[in-house]
């Protein structure tokens, strides 16, 4: 199996989903930092597309996100399945038209996700608790698109839907890992909404402690359950 995974300048890395298991080689692409498009989409059985600092709103700037948005409208007409995660959420639903918009207060640390009752037959998300503690990092949320069936959500935003029969997106981050927590801390001044938050990295990284290890647990299970769906002899 072949997984190809779009990420993000300043957010060059796959976390949990590098270590996807064996018999899957799992490509990695940042078209931001000028690395050359990948070859016909038709070598890969899914798409993973990670997120980053940048948001959709910023294609104008970034060309590069056109091109991501291209690449996923094409995987969409192939019916390849796709996992989105945060940008990459809003990526997928642009991919279909659909926009992102500024929620009222940006979500940056631990926040209450609940699933909906359409999760509960949803290949991917039926594995997973009805409701969880997750990490997040955005101030962007998708404006879902009719199409789309929605399967989780906080107190302010939609956090997981799902487009067709196997494509996701979810808000929160499933991939992260401690070294990567780390660094997004140490960097949290070049995001104005975690200043005006007041967001403290000391704070920040003793609430790891405790929460870190369940989190790597479900980011696994969900991860798992999406290769589980992806795969060839699944379709």
């Amino acid at each position: 199996m072949r997984l190809l995974s779009i990420q993000h300048p300043g957010a060059n890395y796959a976390g949990l989903f590098a270590a996807a298991g064996a018999g899957i080689a799992y490509d990695q692409w940042c078209p931001g930092d000028g690395e050359a498009a990948p070859g016909d989409l038709a070598g890969y059985d899914a798409l993973v597309v990670l997120g980053g600092a940048q948001n959709v709103e910023d294609e104008p700037v970034l060309p590069y996100l056109t091109e991501e948005i291209d690449l996923i409208g094409d995987a969409l007409d192939r019916g390849m399945p796709i996992l989105g995660v945060c940008l990459g959420a809003q990526l997928l639903a642009a991919a279909v038209g659909a926009d992102s918009v500024r929620i009222p207060r940006p979500e940056i640390g631990w926040y209450e996700v609940e699933t909906l009752p359409s999760a509960r037959e949803d290949p991917v998300f039926s594995v997973l608790p009805k409701s969880f503690s997750a990490y997040c990092w955005h101030s962007f949320a998708v404006d879902l698109p009719g199409e789309a069936t929605a399967l989780a959500r906080s107190a302010v935003c939609t956090h997981a839907f799902r487009l067709g029969e196997r494509s996701w997106g979810v808000q929160f981050h499933p991939e992260v890992t401690r070294e990567i927590l780390l660094e997004w801390f140490a960097d949290y001044r070049s995001d104005p909404d975690a200043v005006a938050l007041g967001f403290d990295p000391a704070a920040a990284e003793a609430e790891l402690e405790g929460r870190l290890a369940p989190w790597a647990v479900f980011g696994r299970a969900l991860f798992s359950a999406f290769v589980a769906v992806a795969r060839p002899s699944a379709a």
